[in-house]
């Protein structure tokens, strides 16, 4: 394949492991990140260095927010596909470090548009967020409901960055599909999520700390979604890139998420079972309940109905399976007895 493909964020979770699926398809694959430290640079250099074992992968180094740097890449190497991954992530950190959030979510976004405007593109495809649906009490999410109540500034620039495609999609007709991920999970995954601070804190002899005011009854849930099948949907999408019509832009969103959502104290449950699989030893966390915490929200719960009318496809990896995977992945990475 020929087309060049642009992947922002490469060195992240998610752009990782989808640049390698893009890899493996044939498809040559431009991975840019800046490699900042919000979380341990050095899984985001060995996610790069799995990359970097393709010959038709190529990195660039710098923060898609320098539109000089943003505008040259697309001069360059011309991308067909634009996947833009990056983003500053991170509900509560976003409360600490707002500028952060301004400069990557919008500004990088905005950078990448007007690079789609000026240098035509086939398919936009962009990371947003469930969290775009807010404190919603209607369950499950679907792609309609009302999203203009955000409960943090994360939220807020996701769901801004699905206005700013509709409205570049609509002006300037480049087709974008933005994808609403639920709680991405998996090996080599984010150490600021709490199944990932929860395996460190049980190795470095801590308790963990649960944000649910220890009301098992009413506790939090959340459509855990196994990296595996969030990179799936993307490539299904690869391919489907929305048609303007009269009645609307040629701007779409999807969710990605397992649909079938899972509480808290359950989830917590399968990272023991499966650390304990691992280590081939009984593993329990001590536990510390802590009041829910501002920005959070009590429940996320995806309908994927028109994802599997779009490409026929759901989502389907267990919550069990997807958590041993990250438990023998964590025990070998960091080397842990």
């Amino acid at each position: 394949m020929s087309e060049n493909v642009l992947v922002t964020g490469a060195a992240g979770f998610v752009g990782k492991f989808l640049s390698e699926a893009l890899l493996e398809k044939g498809y040559p694959v431009i991975g840019v990140d800046n490699l900042n430290d919000y979380y341990d640079v050095q899984l985001k250099k060995d996610r790069l260095k799995d990359l970097e074992a393709y010959d038709n992968f190529t990195f660039l180094e710098f923060d898609i927010s320098e539109k000089e740097k943003v505008d040259q890449v697309f001069e360059e190497y011309e991308p067909r596909i634009v996947m833009n991954m990056a983003a500053q992530a991170g509900v509560r950190y976003s409360i600490e470090h707002p500028e952060v959030y301004m400069q990557s979510n919008i500004m990088g976004f905005y950078n990448i548009l007007e690079a789609c405007r000026h240098h035509p593109v086939d398919h936009l495809l962009y990371a947003s967020s469930s969290s775009v649906y807010g404190s919603n009490k209607k369950v499950p999410f679907e792609e309609t409901d009302f999203v203009d109540n955000p409960v943090s500034l994360y939220a807020a620039t996701k769901k801004s960055n699905e206005l700013m495609a509709h409205t570049y999609s609509h002006l300037y007709d480049i087709p974008a599909t933005g994808l609403r991920f639920f709680t991405v999970y998996g090996p080599m995954g984010r150490p600021d999520m709490a199944y990932f601070k929860f395996a460190d804190m049980y190795f470095n002899d801590e308790a963990i700390h649960i944000y649910n005011d220890g009301d098992f009854d009413n506790d939090m849930y959340r459509d855990f979604t196994y990296v595996d099948d969030i990179v799936e949907g993307i490539l299904g999408l690869v391919d489907h890139p929305p048609v303007e019509t009269e009645e609307s832009a040629a701007h779409t969103v999807f969710n990605l998420g397992n649909n079938q959502p899972v509480k808290l104290m359950e989830f917590i449950t399968s990272l023991e079972k499966a650390l304990s699989q691992s280590l081939d030893r009984e593993v329990e966390f001590e536990k510390i309940y802590e009041p829910i915490q501002p920005g959070d929200v009590p429940a996320t719960y995806a309908s994927t109905e028109k994802l599997q009318e779009a490409i026929g496809y759901k989502p389907d990896t267990s919550v069990a399976e997807g958590l041993q995977n990250f438990a023998d992945w964590y025990v070998d990475y960091y080397d842990v007895k």
